[in-house]
């Protein structure tokens, strides 16, 4: 087992991996993220990114058999906290062969490295701080289990679409979602929230593909996790142009 200490070395080991890239939360200088640390062994490689959108995250790929002794090693020397992420069908098979792992979830990993069709809505806008400031709100009543908050102090910034929701009604934001968590080589979307009365105008694409666009320009390569249940915003990010892979979680139980 090798522990990869250069953002270059772990872009060799990813092989394009977007998931292992965003992970390492490389930044424009060279240099890993903020606690982030890599290894590699044989076909495998393990990305830790503490505190990740609000997580301890062990992202993985390679070879099944691989990534299972470099996740046991790894987690051994990590602690509990770190949940390992990859490829479905990879997850699954680790957790079979490592009793002291259970798969917890599953969700789609979505990316794209092609900038969205058409060009940006002119409605759509950065956020000064007052209104992130308002956005709050909108999180509070509408999506309050989400990772990306207006006022969790993360590493964000907001894009969105303002204006009244009726006739002499005061402007406040009805449409938004973040740059969060993007790193040198992996652009990342996320806190996406719309007024539910805003519904079916088409605010949520707008917004998110605005900030693709943005993220697609800096980063050349965007991604983003949404729930596998959540058809609607599923197919509101392949029309902008994203892929879907299914990904699992695993976690630590114990014996």
């Amino acid at each position: 087992m090798e522990e990869l200490v250069r953002l270059e070395d772990v872009r060799d080991a990813a092989a394009g991996g977007a998931h292992l890239l965003w992970a390492a939360q490389g930044q424009h200088d060279g240099r890993l993220g903020p606690g982030v640390r890599a290894w590699r062994h044989g076909t495998a490689l393990a990305v830790a990114s503490p505190d990740l959108s609000q997580r301890d995250r062990l992202a993985v790929d390679g070879a099944p058999a691989d990534v299972t002794h470099l996740v046991r090693h790894v987690l051994a020397d990590l602690g509990p906290t770190y949940r390992p992420v990859g490829p479905a069908p990879l997850i699954e098979a680790v957790t079979g062969a490592s009793p002291g792992l259970a798969p917890v979830a599953e969700f789609y990993w979505m990316e794209t490295s092609t900038p969205p069709p058409g060009s940006p809505s002119p409605g759509v806008r950065w956020l000064d701080d007052v209104q992130v400031k308002e956005a709050t709100s909108l999180f509070d009543r509408f999506f309050p289990d989400s990772y990306a908050q207006p006022d969790d102090g993360g590493p964000h910034r907001w894009a969105g679409i303002v204006g009244p929701l009726g006739d002499g009604a005061q402007p406040e934001p009805l449409a938004v979602a973040a740059d969060a968590w993007s790193a040198a080589d992996c652009g990342f979307l996320a806190g996406v929230c719309v007024h539910p009365d805003t519904r079916g105008r088409g605010l949520a694409q707008a917004v998110c593909g605005f900030v693709l666009d943005t993220l697609m320009r800096r980063h050349g390569r965007a991604a983003l996790m949404v729930h596998e249940d959540n058809q609607a915003a599923i197919a509101a990010y392949e029309r902008l142009g994203m892929a879907r892979r299914l990904f699992g979680v695993a976690q630590v139980v114990s014996p």
